[in-house]
């Protein structure tokens, strides 16, 4: 009797087409990443070259957050209903489209809504991504890893983006920190194409609750813009928007406890993972974004580094991240729970910020800068995956796009709540000792040094809060 061997192709191929999936959701998610930070650096020469003023400077950041930070929730219900597949290679589309109308920009207005459609692309993309990870990885083994390479990518990509805005403007010009996504988006997309599975949606009539919809895009569009703009406008108007936008969120969730196909299921929330991990997220992620924007303009500002110095000097970080990530983040998850290591990595970070926030006037790269910047880099390393695994393992597979979505959310607006509130302590900081005849070096790097204090709190908040709500009887 012959025995009979079944092939192991099937299985190797399907192995295969995950892991390369996750490769190309890398890529698109790289690619939104590098946009949000690649430009920072480059703002002084689009400023120049198409003679904003300052405050109209800010809209070149500002037009893209808006609409990413507001249709992450929308795309991300969109995609459990049209397709994950399809509204992702529709974002990767947008967004490469926009970019070239950004790079080839000569006007202020042309610029400003290119970013705006690049904002709309990346919340497209970027939505969908988790649910599609978590689908394609559902062994709880090999979908820590699979986070673990989705995160550093993401996490490596913030900061490369810096060193890449410095690189292009000084060596060609602003306008190729946009063009450089032609090639990168084409790829992507022809990738995305072939790889991806197609995925059947529930169907736009199994939840297409318009209202709800534009009730809750207007909310978050309004949040980002009360925060980002924060500075630039007085208490009494700020105070009056930020009404509104919690009127727009009383008025949604009214809305989709009666509405017979809500946009939202509520229900998300009544996961203690899920919104545990959103709210530490917010604060870790604004401890983050205002130490990277901040830590980029101290070493300008204070130590005196060029553009592409200032990216290089933060070029330790991305690379700590990766080999962390990928060498040691899944198997330090499996064999500690994913609990106790966004604990450590959150007390790492805490301690980094501890050590930025007495950044001297006369620092050195080596001994003042350096040191927090690994420990930073290790923190997040750590905590990012483990906080990822628990949020979306909070959520049901027929709820996954909408919990990417809701996790890629509050990234943004902790991101643009870090950069408000650290950004305009510094500001009012060293204004207040230039009133009273502090040399301006000095005065700025006290205003950072109360920026990197209060980045301090907001991490401690994030660790004590973490330790609450995310414990559970198996850790």
């Amino acid at each position: 009797m012959t025995a009979i061997v079944e092939s192991p192709t099937p299985t190797s191929h399907r192995t295969y087409s995950r892991w390369a999936s996750l490769v190309v959701l890398c890529a698109g998610t790289l690619m939104t990443i590098l946009d949000g930070n690649i430009v920072t650096v480059a703002m002084p020469a689009i400023q120049t070259d198409l003679g904003f003023t300052a405050p109209g400077l800010a809209w070149v950041v500002n037009a893209y957050l808006i609409p990413f930070g507001g249709l992450l929730l929308l795309a991300g219900r969109l995609g459990d209903l049209v397709g994950r597949k399809r509204m992702f290679t529709a974002g990767l589309a947008v967004f490469t489209a926009a970019s070239v109308l950004c790079g080839v920009a000569t006007e202020q207005g042309v610029l400003i809504a290119a970013r705006a459609l690049q904002g709309v692309g990346g919340a497209m993309t970027s939505a969908v991504v988790l649910g599609m990870l978590v689908a394609l990885f559902p062994e709880p083994r090999e979908q820590a890893r699979a986070i673990a390479v989705f995160s550093a990518v993401g996490a490596a990509g913030g900061a490369l983006g810096t060193f890449l805005g410095g690189a292009l403007t000084e060596a060609l010009n602003w306008h190729w920190i946009f063009l450089i996504n032609l090639p990168i988006g084409i790829v992507a997309l022809l990738a995305a194409l072939r790889v991806l599975e197609p995925d059947r949606g529930a169907g736009l009539g199994r939840g297409a609750d318009y209202p709800g919809a534009a009730l809750v895009t207007g909310a978050l569009m309004l949040t980002v813009y009360v925060i980002v703009g924060a500075g630039d406008r007085d208490l009494t108007a700020t105070w009056l928007l930020a009404a509104l936008a919690l009127a727009l969120f009383v008025a949604f969730t009214l809305r989709q406890a009666r509405a017979a196909r809500p946009l939202l299921r509520l229900r998300l929330f009544g996961s203690r993972l899920l919104s545990g991990a959103n709210a530490v997220q917010i604060l870790m992620i604004a401890t983050m974004y205002g130490f990277q924007f901040i830590g980029a303009l101290y070493l300008q500002r204070v130590l005196g580094y060029g553009e592409l110095l200032t990216g290089t000097a933060f070029l330790p970080a991305p690379i700590a991240i990766g080999v962390l990530m990928l060498g040691m983040s899944a198997r330090t998850v499996d064999r500690y729970g994913a609990y106790r290591v966004l604990l450590a990595g959150l007390a790492l970070i805490v301690a980094g910020m501890a050590l930025l926030s007495r950044a001297p006037v006369d620092g050195s790269y080596l001994t003042d800068v350096l040191p927090p910047l690994l420990l930073l880099a290790a923190g997040f390393a750590a905590a990012m995956p483990a906080l990822t695994g628990l949020a979306m393992s909070g959520a049901r597979e027929e709820d996954a796009g909408l919990a990417s979505g809701l996790f890629n959310t509050t990234q943004v607006v902790g991101g643009s709540l870090g950069l408000a509130v650290l950004s305009v302590l510094a500001a009012s900081r060293t204004d207040g000792l230039r009133e009273r005849g502090t040399e301006l070096v000095a005065a700025t790097a006290a205003g950072y040094q109360l920026a990197f204090q209060v980045g301090t709190l907001i991490a401690i908040g994030a660790l004590m809060l973490a330790a609450v709500v995310l414990r559970s009887r198996q850790n």
